[in-house]
């Protein structure tokens, strides 16, 4: 035990240590003798301070300590070894003297650091007046636990715990601050969005995906000045707070060398990544006086460079503003549109083009607006996907074939596929391919129908090929890979997709007996299909010319385009007609000013 002043409850004197012992004993031994309950009550005080899990101290006029419990004593033990203190200790003896002085009472915190270990302690020091007698009693308690999950609760309320960055409230805040001072001056706000993230999470994992965040946030973040703050406000979006700045070129100058920076690829777990970002600018006071206003202006004029072609930067403008609310317009639209049902639903026949047979049909969803008009799917399919309202259209659609089957029967023939699009990002959800596979199966002739989605829901790291294709497979539904050769596949991908049939995209077949490299890889997919047993569909057919080189140079049977119909609405199908003559003339007599002809039952086509 260390030697301290001790003080005597009964006389209110003072002894000093060993050289005191024989006085204190006396004294004990007096007012045990004396009143031997007090004497009993004081060594139950004092057993009690020592057990006490706080620290308690008493201090005198001079600042000498003439009452140190056994806590208190470990405490100023440790603050004594301690490497950074928060306050050194004549500093700390100095600030108890004035307190005592002033008669104020004070609560104090204060952080030790011993090595790697970090204590912090919460004193009450409080002056009283005892025997005639300036006391300062001081109680210490460590709080190192609550700190640290004080501390906790912080970051993870405003620093992103993947990246270490600051997360939206504080960019907020310092914004908000700097708009309230008076005498700011400019700053810039971007917007910050990764290109083709959700493909690279799907392609490589999610942990791959993380890794590759936390190291373009380090790349963003390089040469950033101490006023300047890049924060992570969602997945794959940051935003970028410059300030001051001088003018548009500064910032302009600025992100140009930031996206440099990001040219050069990722190398993360053995794979080599690339990664860009689309980037919107706003500028106070110029577009928005108020940090809402800066951040949606910003959001926008990122939108504007992904409509573009991504990996660029645009500061907003007045023209950008305009696009927004008309796509906020059709954004309502759309909610309307599949809340009142207004959806309605066109065929394309896939034809056997040597023998004029309907092989199936490829149902297309169309929108009606609000006057009426249709709308083609490239005005709304990509903003359902983004609002999370395909699921819900796909649904749509299947309840109009299955609504319309007899008609589609008598016009197409009963024997006839129907294909279904299903977009990559559903595909990849296996709790909806599961309930899609349900209605399906629900409407008692499943094998009829054939589901279409691009190579990336094979090919990427979904659950699709080992998880949803048995399902689609045991009820009996074919698979189609639409849009083949445009993604991110490879003729080697093939190997690894179960599918029955590959759609090969009509920028292929475009002029086809023109284009001799598109010929060979024509052949190339042609002969891998028929290898692994899977059926070719040739997208796109819009002239005779096309028709004639595939049915002349390649073993192609199937194909669908504009030169053997137009989609068809269902209020356009027509009861069957008997067939005339099994003598018709062939398609690959029909002279090539009739492209694009309307399709009905007298065109040719056979059931």
């Amino acid at each position: 035990m260390h030697e301290f002043i001790k003080h005597d409850f009964q006389s209110g004197t003072s002894t000093t240590g060993q050289d005191n012992n024989s006085r204190q004993d006396s004294s004990q031994q007096f007012s045990q003798e004396s009143n031997p309950e007090s004497g009993q009550e004081l060594r139950i005080l004092r057993d009690l301070l020592q057990l006490l899990p706080a620290g308690i101290t008493v201090q005198d006029e001079r600042g000498e300590f003439i009452l140190v419990n056994e806590a208190a004593a470990a405490q100023l033990q440790l603050a004594a070894g301690a490497s950074r203190p928060t306050a050194p200790a004549d500093e700390r003896h100095a600030a108890n003297l004035e307190t005592l002085r002033s008669g104020c009472p004070v609560v104090l915190e204060e952080t030790l650091t011993c090595g790697a270990v970090r204590h912090v302690f919460l004193t009450s020091h409080r002056p009283v007046q005892i025997a005639g007698r300036s006391l300062l009693i001081s109680a210490s308690t460590d709080i190192s636990e609550q700190k640290a999950f004080e501390d906790q609760l912080f970051r993870s309320a405003y620093y992103d715990e993947l990246t270490g960055l600051p997360t939206r409230r504080v960019i907020e805040h310092r914004v908000n601050g700097l708009i309230r001072d008076e005498q700011q001056g400019h700053f810039a706000l971007a917007f910050l969005d990764v290109d083709n993230f959700k493909h690279i999470n799907d392609y490589y994992g999610h942990v791959i995906g993380d890794a590759l965040l936390v190291e373009l946030s380090k790349r963003l973040g390089h040469a950033l000045r101490g006023t300047d703050i890049l924060s992570r406000i969602s997945g794959d979006e940051f935003l970028l707070l410059l300030n001051p700045i001088n003018s548009d070129r500064e910032v302009a100058e600025f992100i140009h060398v930031m996206q440099e920076r990001l040219k050069a690829p990722f190398f993360i777990d053995q794979s080599e990544i690339f990664a860009s970002t689309s980037i919107g600018v706003s500028l106070y006071p110029l577009h928005g006086r108020s940090y809402k206003a800066l951040r949606q202006n910003a959001d926008i004029a990122m939108y504007r460079v992904k409509n573009n072609g991504k990996g660029s930067a645009a500061f907003f403008d007045a023209s950008m503003e305009r696009e927004a609310l008309a796509r906020m317009k059709i954004e309502q639209s759309l909610r309307l549109a599949i809340l009142e049902k207004r959806f309605c639903c066109a065929f394309q026949p896939k034809v056997d083009i040597r023998t004029q047979e309907v092989k199936g049909i490829e149902a297309l969803v169309r929108l009606r607006d609000d006057e009426g008009v249709i709308q083609a799917p490239g005005t709304f399919i990509d903003l359902a996907v983004e609002l999370g309202l395909i699921d819900e259209l796909t649904l749509l659609v299947l309840a109009e074939i299955v609504k319309s089957i007899d008609l589609i029967n008598d016009t197409f023939g009963p024997n006839a596929t129907i294909s279904i699009n299903v977009a990559a990002k559903q595909a990849a959800n296996s709790e909806f391919m599961r309930t899609f596979a349900r209605a399906l199966e629900d409407t008692g002739y499943a094998r009829r129908f054939m589901i279409e989605v691009t190579e990336d829901a094979f090919i990427t790291k979904s659950h699709f090929q080992d998880e949803i294709l048995p399902i689609l497979r045991n009820i009996g539904v074919g698979i189609s890979i639409d849009d083949f050769g445009i993604g991110y596949s490879s003729l080697s991908a093939l190997a690894d997709i179960t599918a029955d049939e590959i759609k090969i995209d009509r920028s292929f077949i475009t002029d086809i007996h023109k284009r001799p490299r598109s010929q060979g890889i024509l052949r190339a997919i042609e002969s891998l299909s028929e290898a692994l047993g899977m059926t070719v569909i040739a997208e796109g057919i819009e002239s005779y010319e096309e028709l004639t080189y595939l049915q002349a140079a390649t073993k192609i049977r199937f194909a669908q385009g504009y030169y053997f119909a137009k989609p068809i609405f269902l209020e356009d199908l027509k009861p069957a007609t008997p067939v005339a003559s099994e003598t018709r003339a062939s398609l690959a007599a029909r002279p090539a000013q009739e492209n694009r002809q309307s399709y009905s039952r007298a065109s040719g086509f056979r059931r």
